[in-house]
């Protein structure tokens, strides 16, 4: 039902956070981190791998960038959680966090954009908006680019913040508050344009196993309403968006107490923009287990194909010392059964 590939694996360094996006073209470009260990991020830099075969298989790594250095006056500095995408279509880029002291609060926002493909790459553009783990950049129909990430507000609580740009990223408006509340932690925004509201779903980061939350805009990112649970529990990390049928997919950790396995979640429009947990159906699928004594996974990135597969990445460590890539292939079909008139007989 679900394929594994093996993206990339090397004893050597810990590889995690990844990321994936389809060219123009049809080629896959997966981004993600070296470093020492999840704990420890000594000699982080960002590797791109390429698959011209819709994943199967993976060329050599490309050094994006290299080893990360600390300047005069740095504590230290490493590079987190990269993101790649598209943008309009013939534009391929690759956004990362820089951190460079106090985790949350001192860390810098990088952009790459390349116009052939990804063969080569303009020189980094920094966003003006302190912050960790970027989403992917949200591009509306009107043009506008958003690029979001979470701080530690005054009050201790981690608060997730958006800068948009309406002419091309030659300027950015100051940073809008998506969510801050004193009861959360609030962070790894996904940011889902769906008609004329964006639905923003966030990770509560109190180690809790609280609902991943949302949020919604009606003013192109502007402003932004109150919180609302999902029924998606215990998540981490939201990866969303729309498949090729209408409906909505969610990849994201699974993290109760003490453990972690990351899931797939299924629904439609009208789960997503409900308000009430009890008008959000949804089907909720293992997507791997990691079977390691001291299991790390769930940061993941996805694609769909024009033939319906879906192609997941993610690290993990299972039966290796360090975490590496690895992807999960298959169709909606394959995970859900078609309706027939036995199983509709059978709903509840």
């Amino acid at each position: 039902m679900i394929r594994k590939i093996t993206v990339s694996r090397d004893e050597s360094v810990y590889e995690a956070w990844p990321d994936v996006t389809m060219t123009r073209s049809g080629k896959l470009i997966a981004v993600f981190t070296e470093c020492e260990h999840h704990l420890d991020r000594d000699k982080s830099r960002l590797v791109l791998k390429e698959s011209r075969d819709k994943g199967e298989t993976w060329g050599e790594k490309i050094y994006f960038t290299p080893l990360a250095e600390k300047k005069p006056g740095e504590t230290f500095c490493y590079y987190n959680c990269a993101r790649v995408g598209t943008l309009g279509g013939d534009r391929v880029y690759v956004l990362c966090d820089r951190i460079v002291g106090d985790e949350h609060n001192a860390a810098e926002i990088y952009l790459w954009i390349s116009r052939d493909d990804g063969k080569t790459w303009d020189e980094p553009l920094k966003v003006p908006l302190c912050g960790i783990v970027p989403d992917k950049i949200t591009e509306l129909k009107s043009g506008r680019i958003i690029v979001a990430a979470h701080f530690r507000g005054k009050s201790g609580k981690l608060v997730e913040r958006l800068v948009y740009s309406d002419d091309g990223m030659k300027s950015w408006s100051e940073p809008v508050v998506v969510a801050d509340d004193p009861r959360y932690n609030l962070c790894e925004v996904s940011i889902l344009p769906c008609e004329n509201v964006l639905v923003a779903f966030l990770r509560e980061n109190s180690n809790m196993g609280c609902p991943i939350l949302k949020t919604f805009s009606y003013d192109e990112g502007k402003t932004w309403s109150e919180l609302y649970p999902t029924s998606m529990d215990s998540g981490h990390r939201p990866v969303s968006g729309f498949l090729r049928d209408g409906g909505v997919m969610v990849t994201y950790r699974y993290i109760p107490r003490g453990t972690q396995n990351v899931f797939a979640a299924f629904f439609d429009k009208t789960a997503l923009t409900a308000k009430d947990r009890k008008d959000q159906r949804v089907r909720i699928m293992p997507l791997d287990y990691d079977r390691n004594p001291s299991p790390d996974l769930g940061y993941t990135g996805w694609v769909q194909f024009d033939d319906g597969e879906i192609l997941v990445v993610n690290y993990i460590k299972d039966d290796a010392d360090k975490a590496f890539i690895r992807a999960y292939k298959f169709k909606r079909e394959d995970v859900v059964l078609p309706v027939t008139e036995r199983t509709t007989r059978n709903v509840f």
